[in-house]
């Protein structure tokens, strides 16, 4: 059984057991409003009897000899132990949650590990790793019309022997020997590789940038320009 296969059984089982709790929390907490309540009558009954019994003289007004009755005291303390269960309950049903979170965010991290290897794989072996739709593109997809052209996304350099695979994840200049008819892209001028994104100005000069050279980690969500078009879309704003 995968981790994932594990954690959705034990998160089906989870709202059951909440529930339990749940209801079990509700019965405790109908039963300590019950004995409060019966205990605060009897307190009050028998405070009222003392008052009369010292009217009467057949008390003796010493605060250190006065107390409740047994009965009295035996509810309080039952209200305490009633309370102390409703406690533990409580935090027995928040670490089963926070538990589940924990295994949650462990499986969450080990997929995000998956995804940059089976990213980094595409890189050196040439193939794209998919990628949501969007402006951001992979390999020989998706075409669009923008400004009367099409954009579409530069082929990505397949590695042979006599060539490396690129990989450049920071955007750094790659000094490496490639096909000089291959055309070049981003601020960087190097070759198509990995994922790429492309400026939403139908004007851009370079079009495709990659990921790496303009500092995006994932798809930009709406448009996206890069800096020297959003630049001159200030400076035209400014005048």
């Amino acid at each position: 059984m995968s981790f994932l296969e594990e954690f959705q059984a034990n998160l089906e089982s989870l709202p059951v057991i909440l529930q339990k709790k749940y209801a079990l929390l509700r019965d405790l907490d109908k039963s300590l409003h019950e004995i409060q309540r019966q205990n605060e009558q009897r307190c009050e009954q028998e405070i009222e009897d003392i008052r009369r019994g010292v009217r009467s003289g057949n008390i003796t007004p010493d605060t250190s000899v006065i107390r409740f009755s047994d009965e009295a005291l035996d509810e309080q303390k039952h209200s305490i132990r009633i309370a102390d269960e409703k406690v533990a309950l409580a935090v027995q049903a928040y670490d089963l949650v926070d538990t589940h979170i924990q295994q949650l965010d462990q499986y969450l991290k080990k997929f995000d590990e998956e995804l940059r290897r089976e990213r980094e794989n595409s890189a050196i072996s040439g193939v794209p790793a998919p990628a949501p739709e969007g402006n951001t593109k992979s390999g020989k997809g998706n075409e669009g019309g923008r400004g009367g052209r099409k954009k579409r996304q530069p082929s990505v350099v397949v590695p042979t022997e006599a060539q490396p695979a690129l990989v450049n994840p920071t955007g750094m200049e790659l000094d490496l020997p490639v096909d000089p008819n291959e055309p070049t892209y981003c601020f960087c001028n190097q070759v198509s590789y990995g994922e790429m994104v492309a400026c939403d100005n139908p004007d851009c000069k370079i079009e495709w940038f990659h990921f790496g050279c303009v500092g995006l980690k994932e798809q930009p969500k709406g448009k996206w320009y890069c800096s020297n078009c959003t630049a001159t879309k200030n400076r035209r704003k400014g005048k």
